[in-house]
């Protein structure tokens, strides 16, 4: 066979006989849709922070709380277990929590 007679093909086109799979879905949930892997409570915001601690933990019993003050620095770490409850100078949660 010649060169000009072969096909060519890109290293990242997957072969004909395979399927790509889906990418998952990104939401509250994290990745895909299972409700046991919630990620963010919208509807949290305005409520208390220990209202808002009791509502997290009824859902996700293992989770460690942290209340984060107007103007307060957190670290950019990521941690799967931690929720932190963003409250303004009333002590209501101003941003939805999420885990991280």
């Amino acid at each position: 066979m010649t060169e000009e007679n072969q096909q060519i093909k890109s290293p990242q086109e997957p072969p004909a006989d395979q399927a790509v799979p889906p990418l998952p879905i990104l939401g509250m949930y994290g990745l895909g849709s299972n409700p046991a892997a919630k990620t963010t409570w919208p509807e949290l915001v305005g409520l208390t922070a220990e209202e808002a601690e009791r509502k997290i933990k009824e859902e996700k019993p293992g989770a460690q709380i942290q209340v984060v003050q107007p103007d307060c620095f957190v670290t950019m770490d990521f941690r799967q277990n931690r929720v932190r409850l963003h409250v303004d100078s009333l002590g209501k949660i101003e941003r939805a929590p999420r885990i991280g």
